[in-house]
């Protein structure tokens, strides 16, 4: 099924509206409590498309493929070691008293926002055929 040039539109405008949304929510979670420390879980944001695009080619593909070798073991490595730690910074900033516990929940409501949104676009990066 191919898709129109109006639901691709629609699609990208979706995915940038989720992006914003985890965005947003980082912000809110540092503003709110006055507090700028969970803003470094931000930093992952950044990190966890990098190894798509320097090992994947800038495709998705090679996250759900049996295909191993050097570089793209290596990919798989970083970008889920840089899932976690996206995770593990709020819980970590917690767990030490640098942020409050509404900080921290927002920090995951934003990282389950991103999440979903790297999923629609894996999804909608798939090829046509697997529509």
């Amino acid at each position: 099924m191919r898709i129109s040039s109006g639901m691709l539109k629609l699609i990208l405008a979706g995915l940038a509206f989720m992006f914003s949304s985890s965005i947003l929510l980082q912000i809110l979670a540092c503003a709110i409590y006055s507090n700028w420390w969970p803003m470094l879980s931000a930093l992952m944001y950044v990190v966890v498309p990098m190894p798509c695009m320097f090992f994947g080619g800038g495709s998705t593909q090679f996250l759900i493929s049996r295909d191993g070798g050097g570089w793209i073991d290596a990919a798989k490595f970083l970008t889920g070691a840089s899932t976690v730690g996206s995770l593990a910074i709020p819980i970590i900033l917690r767990h030490a008293g640098m942020i409050e516990t509404g900080a921290m929940l927002i920090e995951f409501t934003s990282f389950f926002i991103f999440i979903c949104t790297v999923m629609c676009f894996h999804r909608a990066s798939l090829d046509d055929d697997d529509w």
